[in-house]
């Protein structure tokens, strides 16, 4: 595809014109990293898990990217995608849906209700296996709304993982002990979140004092904005950009500098 596009950039006396080359070449480097579908063992019940791979070059720092609510939509791909150029990271999503994906909230709510919370951590496990055997010397995980709350999990239950930073997700206490994390962790949370005994200021306020209490090396950043704040598709309109990339880089530094 790219011979064929080379040899399109011709001038009308059929000689190659080199300026139209640099300025397609250069167009080429500068597209966003491209993904593929994958697929790796689990121990979930379900069995092998796939997934959404962005298998960066020369890099041994591996990043599992978990979905909001919403399943393995294009958002999540495409945020993946940004955050692994970004930070130079292997990056997976599993699909923990095994293929559902919602476009309204009331499907979301019962993917969501119906996901295995237990046999997600296992997926995770699997993503973190699965990067460790593509090369990476260490495996980190973020993840946003529902994901977060996994990161959060992950981070106390799958021991392949380095470094975690959830984004305004929390787990059900039944699902994890999160005093028990061992690994560093950084969690963002809006300050005008109003999604109560989830992600609300009362609920990582709370969560925050309790690490803190246990000694665990965890580092929260509040922002002015409510929930879903990265997501650009968010239904609670409250995404801002300026916020997201803050949040972004500073997610992204912590983990080179954790993955490293």
């Amino acid at each position: 595809m790219v011979l064929n596009a080379l040899l399109r950039v011709r001038t009308a006396g059929r000689k190659l014109d080199f300026f139209g080359l640099a300025r397609f070449l250069s167009t080429k480097m500068s597209e966003p990293i491209v993904g593929s579908i994958v697929n790796f063992a689990s121990l979930n019940a379900k069995g092998e898990c796939p997934g959404y791979l962005i298998d960066t070059d020369g890099t041994t720092k591996g990043l599992i990217v978990l979905q909001e609510w919403w399943g393995m939509n294009e958002q999540i791909k495409k945020q993946a995608a940004d955050i692994a150029e970004q930070g130079k990271f292997k990056a997976l999503v599993p699909d923990l849906y095994r293929g559902k994906v919602a476009t309204d909230k009331e499907t979301a709510g019962h993917c969501m209700e119906e996901l295995d919370w237990q046999g997600a951590v296992k997926d995770i496990e699997g993503a973190a296996k699965f990067l460790l055997s593509k090369g990476c010397a260490k495996v980190g995980v973020t993840g946003f709304c529902m994901g977060g709350a996994l990161s959060f999990a992950a981070a106390a239950l799958v021991p392949e993982i380095s470094a975690a930073a959830p984004f305004y997700g929390i787990p059900s206490p039944g699902l994890a002990d999160l005093t028990k994390i061992k690994i560093p962790l950084e969690a963002h949370f809006g300050e005008k979140d109003a999604l109560e005994g989830f992600s609300s200021k009362k609920d990582y306020t709370a969560l925050k004092e309790k690490l803190d209490a246990a000694g665990v090396n965890a580092k929260f950043w509040i922002y002015d904005a409510g929930h879903a704040f990265t997501n650009p598709e968010s239904i609670f309109e409250t995404h801002r950009e300026d916020l997201a990339k803050i949040a972004t880089q500073r997610m992204v530094d912590f983990m080179n500098e954790k993955l490293a």
